[in-house]
């Protein structure tokens, strides 16, 4: 029996999770194609991804960018601009591929859920942050979640069941998820020997390629505080129950422990195409393989616990799941304007953890209501986080001068490291 042809709309479509879906579509056109595209602000790309794949709507986050969209845009294609405009274009999918970058996202997996479409998630702020009402919205849905994570992608495929292929836990089966994290660039160096590093020493991830908020997150080992997080609200999990093991290869990508013993992992070399196609396809797979192994080359896996007193954004990251409520919607929020402030040279490496910490023991964390209590949560961490940015010593002239010029979150999301 033939799979029905799916229509995608990608928000975030010029970043590098956009951009690898779009690659993956192109490859299966008997399968999908593009209702629509959104950006932040990269017009030109836009309009070029338009050109390709011709979608019927644009969406453009940046209110001044609207008349430059429309002029390049391919005739006939109608441009949406502003507020509001990348969530409006899920009313024409049937599948939304959320990898836009940050809390910004939230709107976008918000309309997703409402409307009954299937949420291929590729941004895990969007749920952390409004983790509540996030819940809520997939709980009344219609449609259905699958996280483009590839960890979070493991963990669906090791708790598939073959009988109806739906991720669940199996009642008291399973034991415990575990979490696999690269160690970023700075794997195996002692907190003393992280005082001085550089925008450039936190970008160059030894494995994959991914945008530079992401990148960072990969290197302070907070990436991997918020994917537990975003595994505790996917699969319904206590945090006693997700462990994190350090794993530089890339290969284990997540595995489910089982309460006889057994161990069930997802395997594949390092190619975020593989969760994207995953997500667009399911419950089928994709004909293209991507990152397949070559099982007699592949040599050793390597595993080692994570370093608490160099990395000790992971522990805040448990720590703010288990308060709960607007708890992790503060950590984000400190977190992207910590890391933003590290990438434009006004705050050094290892003080990113300390200002989390110092705004975490401050904020009186509630269960929202909304989206409203979601944004001002939101908004008061970052107000907290500038406010400690300020107060701390700008660093040496030398890191300052390395600083990442250009927008911090460009548009690009990483989903591993």
């Amino acid at each position: 029996m033939p799979v029905p042809r799916r229509n995608v709309y990608i928000a975030g479509s010029t970043g590098s999770i956009g951009r690898q879906a779009l690659e993956v579509i192109a490859a299966a056109p008997e399968r999908f194609g593009v209702s629509g595209l959104g950006a932040g602000s990269d017009v030109k790309a836009l309009a070029a991804q338009a050109a390709i794949f011709r979608p019927r709507r644009l969406a453009i986050a940046d209110a001044a960018k609207g008349r430059e969209l429309a002029a390049l845009a391919p005739p006939g294609t109608e441009v949406l601009a502003g507020e509001g405009a990348l969530a409006a274009l899920v009313e024409d999918a049937d599948i939304v591929l959320n990898s836009v970058v940050g809390f910004a996202a939230l709107p976008v997996t918000l309309a997703a859920l409402r409307s009954g479409r299937r949420l291929a998630l590729a941004n895990k702020e969007s749920l952390i942050a409004g983790g509540p009402v996030v819940k809520r919205a997939w709980a009344a849905s219609t449609g259905d979640l699958v996280p483009v994570d590839s960890e979070h992608c493991a963990v669906h495929q090791c708790l598939r069941s073959p009988s109806d292929g739906a991720a669940r836990l199996g009642g008291r089966d399973v034991r415990r998820l575990v979490i696999t994290a690269s160690g970023g660039p700075f794997r195996g160096r002692s907190r003393h020997e992280l005082g001085e590093v550089t925008v450039a020493d936190a970008l160059a991830h030894p494995t994959w390629r991914m945008g530079p908020k992401i990148t960072v997150d990969s290197s302070t080992l907070m990436n991997k505080g918020l994917e537990v997080i975003e595994a505790h609200l996917l699969f319904d999990v206590g945090y006693d129950q997700i462990a994190v093991v350090v794993h530089p290869q890339s290969v284990v990508h997540s595995m489910v422990e089982y309460s006889d013993g057994a161990t069930i992992a997802q395997l594949s070399l390092p190619d975020m195409r593989l969760p994207i196609g995953y997500a667009l396809s399911y419950p089928e797979r994709m004909a293209t393989a991507y990152g397949a192994i070559d099982w007699a080359r592949l040599g050793h896996l390597d595993f080692e616990p994570p370093d608490p007193r160099s990395f000790p954004c992971l522990e805040l990251a448990y720590a703010a799941g288990r308060a709960g409520g607007t708890a992790p919607a503060c950590l984000n929020g400190a977190n992207e304007v910590a890391v933003g402030a590290f990438l434009s040279g006004r705050l050094r490496w290892v003080e990113i953890p300390n200002v989390i910490s110092s705004v975490l023991a401050r904020f009186v964390a509630s269960e929202p209501r909304d989206v409203d209590d979601v944004l001002g949560a939101d908004a008061e961490a970052r107000a907290l986080a500038a406010e400690q940015v300020r107060r701390l010593p700008a660093p040496s002239a030398a890191l300052a001068g390395k600083a990442l010029l250009g927008p911090v979150a460009g548009g690009a999301v990483g989903t591993d490291g």
